[in-house]
């Protein structure tokens, strides 16, 4: 051990750059540890951390976004003083702690080189890319025992725990940094093969949405190749979305769920099967307006997000909680109750918003929702103004899908938004401006 601690010393003493190897390692682990057990980005995590007391020079780094977070989480702790839960708003201030950890670390380490963030986004690429692999393999494997194709589909594929939707969210992540490389090598072209089939496997609807228009973008306005070989990718793209929706049974199922049940009261759900005989879908405008539903009500994954979007106004008139929301974490109670008293199936109460602006403000209130904005834009601001296209997707993949996720209620969520953030973020300003006894 003492070897060790003298090995950290004379590190930490040389020049900053030189400590980005061992930075860039131990970013890499927590964001390739991602889709694992919790416990392994917790470690990683607390890891990093201690090694930045190592290994950081005694200096603060000026860089008004990595505050952000920062003072997003003091709200969070602020909120136990209004908390309608105080037990669950401390134990969410224990997931939500990387907020406050993360940043600060990357305030105290020198500001990482662009090779060194091109590092990191290359390894966790790869990983993504070999978790991509054992998927696939994994289901394969289940497929031959019990004959069940769904097993390589949405949640099935990575399991519940780990979510489709998670899991997308680092799958398109890493396909993108394959996409924009130039001079792609073998291994880098088969991964990003893998990454797309099982990125359309997972099934998500919002992020292959979101990763279409994002193609479409980076062809069009930022790619150096041929015009003809810009309108060529965009045409195989979209033709290979066509082909998967209307071929693929799971995937048209879907996409179809929503297109069929939007506008059209009532209609008849085939695929899912409880204790009742007939189960009918909930439309938008009923969502939105029915005072009673009946337990035998099926909400599609849009029609629900307008209920919850609807339930979250009720909330805010009944219980006036514009300036503080109900506390981190407490808001899940009264969701509960509104189930009861619209008369929905007894599950549905479980839900939280799945919508992390509307979670915001329902728990931490005006205030809680006006940094998550600012936390957004001057991200989304600091990648135009770089013209990043990676930093680029990052931002708007972001923007969008907190409009269908409370992503920030999972560990798997807060571990990758403030990661990325941060180390896209890091690096603006490399003076100190304070020196530390």
């Amino acid at each position: 051990m003492p070897h060790i601690l003298s090995y950290f010393k004379n590190i930490s003493n040389k020049s900053g750059l030189q400590c980005d190897p061992v930075f860039v390692f131990l970013i890499t682990a927590i964001l390739v540890a991602n889709p694992l057990n919790y416990a392994f980005g917790s470690i990683t995590s607390i890891i990093f951390i201690g090694v930045v007391c190592l290994l950081a020079r005694r200096k603060m780094y000026s860089n008004v976004t990595l505050l952000i977070p920062i003072v997003f989480y003091i709200l969070m702790i602020i909120s136990l003083l209004w908390s309608i839960n105080f037990s669950l708003s401390l134990a969410g201030l224990r997931k939500e702690g990387l907020f406050l950890m993360i940043p600060l670390a990357f305030v105290f380490m020198p500001p990482l080189r662009e090779e060194s963030k091109q590092n990191i986004f290359r390894f966790f690429s790869f990983g993504m890319g070999i978790f991509s692999i054992y998927y696939i393999i994994n289901a394969s494997l289940r497929y031959f025992a019990s004959g069940n194709d769904k097993v390589f589909f949405y949640h099935e594929l990575v399991t519940q725990d780990r979510n489709a939707i998670y899991v997308s969210v680092f799958i398109s992540f890493a396909m993108f940094y394959f996409i924009i490389k130039r001079n792609k090598s073998f291994f880098e072209q088969v991964s990003l093969v893998i990454l797309i089939i099982v990125l359309f496997l997972l099934s998500s609807k919002s992020i292959i949405f979101i990763d279409f228009m994002l193609i479409i973008c980076y062809y069009s306005f930022f790619s150096m190749v041929q015009e003809s070989v810009k309108l060529v990718t965009i045409t195989t793209v979209l033709c290979f979305l066509l082909f998967s929706v209307i071929f693929v049974k799971e995937m048209r199922e879907r996409f179809l769920t929503e297109y069929e049940t939007a506008f059209v009261d009532n209609t008849l759900n085939k695929s899912v099967r409880n204790e009742f005989d007939t189960i009918y879908n909930v439309s938008i405008q009923q969502a939105w307006n029915n005072q009673r539903f009946q337990l035998n009500n099926f909400f599609p994954g849009t029609a629900m997000r307008v209920y919850q979007a609807r339930i979250f106004q009720e909330m805010l008139v009944e219980d006036k909680t514009l300036l503080t929301g109900y506390g981190l974490e407490a808001s899940q109670s009264k969701i509960r109750q509104k189930a009861i008293q619209h008369n929905l199936y007894q599950e549905y109460g479980e839900f939280n918003f799945h919508n992390q602006y509307i979670q915001t403000f329902a728990e931490l209130g005006v205030l809680g929702f006006l940094i998550l904005i600012l936390m957004l834009w001057f991200n989304f601001k600091k990648a135009l103004k770089n013209k990043n296209f990676l930093h680029i997707v990052f931002a708007v993949t972001m923007i969008i899908l907190f409009l269908t996720e409370s992503f920030f209620c999972r560990q798997r969520g807060i571990v990758f938004f403030i990661t990325m953030y941060c180390v896209f973020n890091s690096g603006n300003l490399p003076k100190p401006v304070k020196k530390l006894k």
